[in-house]
Protein backbone atom coordinates (compact mmCIF):
# COMPACT_ATOMS: atom_id res chain seq x y z
CA UNK A 1 0.00 0.00 0.00
CA UNK A 2 1.70 3.21 -1.13
CA UNK A 3 -0.90 5.42 -2.50
CA UNK A 4 -3.12 7.47 -0.05
CA UNK A 5 -6.13 10.00 -1.01
CA UNK A 6 -8.24 11.72 1.84
CA UNK A 7 -11.26 13.66 -0.13
CA UNK A 8 -12.26 16.93 1.75
CA UNK A 9 -15.31 18.75 1.03
CA UNK A 10 -16.84 22.59 2.37
CA UNK A 11 -17.30 22.84 5.74
CA UNK A 12 -14.66 20.15 6.71
CA UNK A 13 -14.06 18.84 10.07
CA UNK A 14 -10.09 20.38 11.20
CA UNK A 15 -9.96 17.22 13.58
CA UNK A 16 -10.92 14.51 11.47
CA UNK A 17 -8.74 16.01 8.69
CA UNK A 18 -5.83 16.20 10.80
CA UNK A 19 -6.02 12.84 12.32
CA UNK A 20 -5.67 11.50 8.64
CA UNK A 21 -3.00 13.69 7.90
CA UNK A 22 -1.19 12.95 10.98
CA UNK A 23 -0.45 9.01 10.18
CA UNK A 24 -0.63 8.69 6.59
CA UNK A 25 1.26 12.05 5.29
CA UNK A 26 4.29 11.67 8.38
CA UNK A 27 8.14 12.68 6.39
CA UNK A 28 10.95 9.69 6.85
CA UNK A 29 12.50 9.65 10.27
CA UNK A 30 15.46 7.34 10.19
CA UNK A 31 15.52 6.49 13.59
CA UNK A 32 11.39 4.75 13.65
CA UNK A 33 12.27 3.63 9.52
CA UNK A 34 8.67 4.76 8.67
CA UNK A 35 6.69 4.23 5.71
CA UNK A 36 6.53 6.82 3.81
CA UNK A 37 3.29 7.43 0.87
CA UNK A 38 2.02 8.94 -1.93
CA UNK A 39 0.06 10.88 -0.25
CA UNK A 40 -2.80 13.38 -1.42
CA UNK A 41 -5.99 15.77 -0.27
CA UNK A 42 -8.48 16.20 -3.13
CA UNK A 43 -11.91 17.61 -3.62
CA UNK A 44 -14.41 17.68 -6.04
CA UNK A 45 -14.03 21.43 -7.31
CA UNK A 46 -9.90 22.26 -6.84
CA UNK A 47 -9.46 25.76 -5.02
CA UNK A 48 -10.62 27.20 -2.13
CA UNK A 49 -12.45 24.72 0.40
CA UNK A 50 -14.59 26.50 3.37
CA UNK A 51 -13.60 25.04 6.63
CA UNK A 52 -15.75 26.00 9.54
CA UNK A 53 -13.52 26.86 12.28
CA UNK A 54 -12.46 30.28 11.12
CA UNK A 55 -9.64 28.90 8.53
CA UNK A 56 -10.26 27.89 4.95
CA UNK A 57 -8.00 24.94 2.90
CA UNK A 58 -7.04 25.56 -0.64
CA UNK A 59 -7.16 21.93 -2.59
CA UNK A 60 -5.51 22.19 -6.19
CA UNK A 61 -6.24 18.44 -6.71
CA UNK A 62 -9.45 17.35 -8.46
CA UNK A 63 -10.91 13.45 -7.63
CA UNK A 64 -8.87 12.11 -10.62
CA UNK A 65 -6.19 11.68 -8.46
CA UNK A 66 -7.28 9.24 -6.93
CA UNK A 67 -7.09 6.80 -9.37
CA UNK A 68 -4.80 3.81 -8.52
CA UNK A 69 -5.24 4.69 -4.96
CA UNK A 70 -5.15 1.93 -2.43
CA UNK A 71 -6.55 4.15 0.34
CA UNK A 72 -9.12 6.52 0.04
CA UNK A 73 -10.56 8.30 3.46
CA UNK A 74 -13.42 10.58 3.22
CA UNK A 75 -12.71 13.58 6.29
CA UNK A 76 -16.25 14.30 7.57
CA UNK A 77 -17.38 17.72 7.29
CA UNK A 78 -20.27 19.26 9.33
CA UNK A 79 -23.16 19.30 6.35
CA UNK A 80 -22.99 15.52 6.33
CA UNK A 81 -26.08 14.85 5.06
CA UNK A 82 -26.04 16.51 1.66
CA UNK A 83 -23.50 14.58 -0.59
CA UNK A 84 -22.17 15.47 -3.56
CA UNK A 85 -22.55 13.42 -6.36
CA UNK A 86 -19.02 13.23 -7.79
CA UNK A 87 -17.53 11.98 -3.98
CA UNK A 88 -20.33 9.27 -4.34
CA UNK A 89 -19.13 8.24 -7.65
CA UNK A 90 -15.39 8.64 -7.14
CA UNK A 91 -15.81 6.56 -3.62
CA UNK A 92 -18.11 3.89 -6.24
CA UNK A 93 -15.51 4.05 -8.43
CA UNK A 94 -12.10 3.68 -6.34
CA UNK A 95 -13.68 0.62 -4.37
CA UNK A 96 -14.73 -1.34 -7.68
CA UNK A 97 -11.40 -0.58 -8.46
CA UNK A 98 -9.49 -2.47 -5.54
CA UNK A 99 -8.78 0.50 -3.48
CA UNK A 100 -9.73 0.49 0.93
CA UNK A 101 -12.41 3.00 1.67
CA UNK A 102 -12.36 4.51 4.84
CA UNK A 103 -15.19 6.90 6.06
CA UNK A 104 -14.21 8.46 9.18
CA UNK A 105 -17.06 9.50 11.70
CA UNK A 106 -19.97 11.20 9.95
CA UNK A 107 -18.30 10.57 6.43
CA UNK A 108 -20.00 6.61 6.90
CA UNK A 109 -22.79 8.95 5.76
CA UNK A 110 -21.47 9.92 2.49
CA UNK A 111 -20.80 5.85 1.98
CA UNK A 112 -24.03 4.89 2.95
CA UNK A 113 -25.16 7.51 0.34
CA UNK A 114 -22.81 5.48 -2.25
CA UNK A 115 -24.40 2.25 -1.35
CA UNK A 116 -20.86 1.30 0.00
CA UNK A 117 -22.76 -0.10 3.34
CA UNK A 118 -25.28 -2.02 2.37
CA UNK A 119 -25.14 -5.66 3.97
CA UNK A 120 -22.05 -4.56 5.96
CA UNK A 121 -21.53 -3.92 9.49
CA UNK A 122 -20.01 -0.20 10.15
CA UNK A 123 -19.98 2.51 12.92
CA UNK A 124 -20.22 6.03 13.38
CA UNK A 125 -20.24 8.61 16.20
CA UNK A 126 -22.28 8.01 18.77
CA UNK A 127 -24.47 10.60 18.70
CA UNK A 128 -25.26 9.57 15.00
CA UNK A 129 -25.66 6.00 14.95
CA UNK A 130 -29.55 5.95 15.38
CA UNK A 131 -29.70 8.71 12.64
CA UNK A 132 -27.34 6.48 10.25
CA UNK A 133 -29.58 3.52 10.56
CA UNK A 134 -32.35 5.06 9.96
CA UNK A 135 -31.07 6.27 6.97
CA UNK A 136 -29.53 3.01 5.37
CA UNK A 137 -31.67 0.24 7.03
CA UNK A 138 -29.48 -2.40 4.58
CA UNK A 139 -26.74 -1.88 7.03
CA UNK A 140 -25.77 -2.93 10.21
CA UNK A 141 -25.05 -0.03 12.24
CA UNK A 142 -22.85 -0.53 15.85
CA UNK A 143 -21.71 2.26 18.08
CA UNK A 144 -20.02 1.14 20.62
CA UNK A 145 -16.86 0.28 18.46
CA UNK A 146 -14.40 2.13 17.68
CA UNK A 147 -14.21 1.29 13.99
CA UNK A 148 -15.25 -1.41 11.79
CA UNK A 149 -13.93 -2.97 8.47
CA UNK A 150 -16.04 -4.89 6.74
CA UNK A 151 -15.09 -6.06 3.10
CA UNK A 152 -12.91 -3.50 2.26
CA UNK A 153 -14.76 -0.60 3.89
CA UNK A 154 -13.43 0.55 7.17
CA UNK A 155 -15.62 3.28 9.41
CA UNK A 156 -14.67 4.81 12.25
CA UNK A 157 -16.13 6.54 15.21
CA UNK A 158 -15.59 10.14 16.80
CA UNK A 159 -12.81 12.64 15.47
CA UNK A 160 -10.21 10.30 17.71
CA UNK A 161 -11.19 6.90 16.66
CA UNK A 162 -9.43 7.85 13.23
CA UNK A 163 -5.70 8.00 14.25
CA UNK A 164 -7.36 3.91 15.84
CA UNK A 165 -8.86 3.30 12.56
CA UNK A 166 -5.58 4.50 10.33
CA UNK A 167 -3.64 2.21 12.64
CA UNK A 168 -4.78 -0.61 12.86
CA UNK A 169 -4.31 -0.60 8.86
CA UNK A 170 -0.98 0.26 9.39
CA UNK A 171 -1.09 -2.50 11.84
CA UNK A 172 -2.26 -5.08 9.12
CA UNK A 173 -0.04 -3.64 6.14
CA UNK A 174 2.74 -3.18 8.10
CA UNK A 175 3.07 -4.92 11.21
CA UNK A 176 2.68 -4.23 14.33
CA UNK A 177 6.32 -2.92 15.12
CA UNK A 178 5.43 -0.34 12.68
CA UNK A 179 1.77 0.94 14.10
CA UNK A 180 3.42 0.65 17.66
CA UNK A 181 6.29 3.48 16.31
CA UNK A 182 3.49 5.44 14.60
CA UNK A 183 1.23 5.38 17.70
CA UNK A 184 4.32 6.55 20.00
CA UNK A 185 5.15 9.48 17.59
CA UNK A 186 1.72 10.51 18.00
CA UNK A 187 1.85 9.93 21.81
CA UNK A 188 -1.35 7.98 21.58
CA UNK A 189 -1.49 4.35 22.98
CA UNK A 190 -1.00 1.02 20.28
CA UNK A 191 -4.49 -0.20 19.76
CA UNK A 192 -5.30 -3.59 20.00
CA UNK A 193 -7.39 -4.93 17.72
CA UNK A 194 -9.76 -7.96 18.44
CA UNK A 195 -12.34 -10.17 16.77
CA UNK A 196 -12.24 -11.32 12.82
CA UNK A 197 -9.68 -9.62 10.42
CA UNK A 198 -12.49 -8.36 8.60
CA UNK A 199 -14.53 -7.65 11.29
CA UNK A 200 -12.60 -5.67 13.58
CA UNK A 201 -14.46 -4.53 16.91
CA UNK A 202 -12.56 -2.58 19.52
CA UNK A 203 -14.79 -1.36 22.45
CA UNK A 204 -14.50 1.86 23.01
CA UNK A 205 -13.25 2.07 26.59
CA UNK A 206 -15.72 4.64 28.90
CA UNK A 207 -12.99 5.25 31.51
CA UNK A 208 -8.98 4.27 32.38
CA UNK A 209 -8.82 0.96 34.19
CA UNK A 210 -7.87 2.87 37.19
CA UNK A 211 -8.78 0.37 39.83
CA UNK A 212 -7.34 -2.66 37.98
CA UNK A 213 -4.30 -0.80 36.75
CA UNK A 214 -2.08 -2.27 39.05
CA UNK A 215 -2.85 -5.71 37.71
CA UNK A 216 -3.21 -5.71 34.39
CA UNK A 217 0.28 -4.36 34.09
CA UNK A 218 1.52 -7.55 36.40
CA UNK A 219 -0.51 -9.83 33.97
CA UNK A 220 1.48 -8.18 30.95
CA UNK A 221 4.49 -8.84 32.96
CA UNK A 222 3.94 -12.65 32.96
CA UNK A 223 1.81 -13.60 30.43
CA UNK A 224 3.45 -17.08 29.85
CA UNK A 225 1.82 -18.14 33.21
CA UNK A 226 -1.36 -20.17 32.70
CA UNK A 227 -3.49 -17.64 34.05
CA UNK A 228 -7.20 -18.13 34.71
CA UNK A 229 -10.04 -15.06 35.33
CA UNK A 230 -10.56 -16.39 38.89
CA UNK A 231 -7.09 -16.45 39.62
CA UNK A 232 -6.96 -12.35 38.08
CA UNK A 233 -10.20 -12.12 40.52
CA UNK A 234 -8.43 -13.06 43.60
CA UNK A 235 -5.32 -11.25 43.00
CA UNK A 236 -7.69 -8.05 42.93
CA UNK A 237 -9.41 -9.17 45.97
CA UNK A 238 -12.79 -9.58 44.43
CA UNK A 239 -15.30 -12.39 43.43
CA UNK A 240 -15.09 -13.67 40.12
CA UNK A 241 -18.56 -11.40 39.23
CA UNK A 242 -17.49 -8.63 40.85
CA UNK A 243 -14.10 -8.47 39.11
CA UNK A 244 -16.07 -9.51 36.03
CA UNK A 245 -17.88 -6.31 36.08
CA UNK A 246 -15.51 -4.08 36.95
CA UNK A 247 -12.90 -5.17 34.43
CA UNK A 248 -15.93 -4.53 31.87
CA UNK A 249 -16.67 -1.05 33.24
CA UNK A 250 -13.31 -0.14 33.31
CA UNK A 251 -11.58 -1.60 30.45
CA UNK A 252 -14.71 -2.04 28.03
CA UNK A 253 -14.18 -5.75 27.55
CA UNK A 254 -13.88 -9.21 29.67
CA UNK A 255 -11.15 -10.11 30.98
CA UNK A 256 -10.56 -13.30 28.92
CA UNK A 257 -10.46 -11.68 26.07
CA UNK A 258 -8.27 -9.12 27.33
CA UNK A 259 -5.71 -11.36 28.13
CA UNK A 260 -6.28 -13.31 24.35
CA UNK A 261 -5.68 -9.72 23.04
CA UNK A 262 -2.66 -9.30 25.25
CA UNK A 263 -1.24 -12.71 24.26
CA UNK A 264 -1.80 -12.18 20.80
CA UNK A 265 -0.18 -8.34 20.80
CA UNK A 266 2.84 -9.95 22.41
CA UNK A 267 2.94 -12.77 19.74
CA UNK A 268 2.79 -10.59 17.07
CA UNK A 269 5.97 -8.70 18.58
CA UNK A 270 8.17 -11.76 19.18
CA UNK A 271 7.32 -12.71 15.28
CA UNK A 272 8.41 -9.79 14.01
CA UNK A 273 11.35 -9.67 15.91
CA UNK A 274 13.06 -13.07 16.98
CA UNK A 275 13.49 -16.06 14.98
CA UNK A 276 12.23 -18.10 17.71
CA UNK A 277 10.27 -20.81 16.63
CA UNK A 278 6.21 -20.96 16.76
CA UNK A 279 6.33 -23.50 19.42
CA UNK A 280 8.54 -21.15 21.81
CA UNK A 281 6.34 -18.26 21.12
CA UNK A 282 3.08 -19.56 21.74
CA UNK A 283 4.74 -21.06 25.35
CA UNK A 284 6.03 -17.28 25.79
CA UNK A 285 2.98 -15.78 25.30
CA UNK A 286 1.00 -17.88 27.49
CA UNK A 287 -0.75 -20.16 25.13
CA UNK A 288 0.66 -23.18 25.57
CA UNK A 289 1.65 -25.03 22.55
CA UNK A 290 1.50 -24.07 18.73
CA UNK A 291 -1.61 -25.06 17.91
CA UNK A 292 -3.25 -22.84 19.85
CA UNK A 293 -1.68 -20.06 19.08
CA UNK A 294 -2.69 -20.96 15.49
CA UNK A 295 -6.31 -21.04 16.35
CA UNK A 296 -6.30 -17.73 18.19
CA UNK A 297 -3.92 -15.84 16.18
CA UNK A 298 -5.45 -16.77 12.86
CA UNK A 299 -8.88 -15.43 14.51
CA UNK A 300 -7.95 -12.38 15.53
CA UNK A 301 -5.01 -11.46 12.33
CA UNK A 302 -6.42 -13.09 10.10
CA UNK A 303 -3.29 -15.21 9.13
CA UNK A 304 -1.02 -18.32 10.56
CA UNK A 305 1.73 -17.23 12.75
CA UNK A 306 3.98 -18.68 9.85
CA UNK A 307 2.63 -16.54 7.15
CA UNK A 308 2.72 -13.29 9.61
CA UNK A 309 6.29 -13.75 10.15
CA UNK A 310 7.20 -14.15 6.77
CA UNK A 311 5.21 -10.97 6.23
CA UNK A 312 6.33 -8.79 9.09
CA UNK A 313 9.26 -10.19 10.11
CA UNK A 314 12.29 -7.43 10.63
CA UNK A 315 14.96 -9.90 11.80
CA UNK A 316 18.11 -9.23 9.62
CA UNK A 317 20.73 -11.03 12.10
CA UNK A 318 19.74 -13.57 14.41
CA UNK A 319 22.00 -14.79 17.81
CA UNK A 320 22.30 -18.56 18.61
CA UNK A 321 19.07 -18.54 21.25
CA UNK A 322 16.94 -16.91 18.80
CA UNK A 323 17.06 -12.93 19.67
CA UNK A 324 17.47 -9.83 17.44
CA UNK A 325 21.29 -9.04 17.51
Amino acid sequence: MRKVVVIVQDQVEPFGLGSLVEVWDEPYHPEDDNPQFDFSIATPRPGVVKGRSGFDLVVENGLDVIEGADLVALAPHHDFLNHDPAVLEAARSAYASGAMIFGHCSAAFTLGAAGLLDGRCCTTHWRYGERLAAAYPETDVCTDVLYVEDEGVLTGAGAAAGIDASLHLMRRWYGARTAATTARRIVVPPHRDGGQAQFVKAPVRPTAAETLAPLLESVRERLAEQLTVDQMAREALMSPRTFARRFKDETGTTPLQWLTGERIALAQELLEQTAEPVESVAARVGFGNAATLRHHFAAAVGLSPQAYRKRFSCVDEVCADGVVA
